[in-house]
């Protein structure tokens, strides 16, 4: 029971952030390679998004 409510935060928590990526003012290529790292590693990419992903363009990545 645990584990499905764990599996089902990083899943909401990975959307949320490729949702993000994909509204994100960057270019094409840094949105593909931070979605893949947001698919291949859900809970890391999640954490590196929400530290390092650009907020409003403000910051760039």
């Amino acid at each position: 029971m645990e584990y499905g409510l764990i599996g089902a935060l990083v899943l909401v928590a990975s959307i949320y952030a490729i949702f993000q990526v994909f509204t994100a003012p960057i270019s094409g290529i840094r949105k593909i390679l931070w979605t893949l790292g947001i698919v291949l590693f859900p809970i890391a990419g999640f954490i590196v998004w929400l530290i390092a992903g650009p907020r409003g363009g403000t910051v760039r990545a």
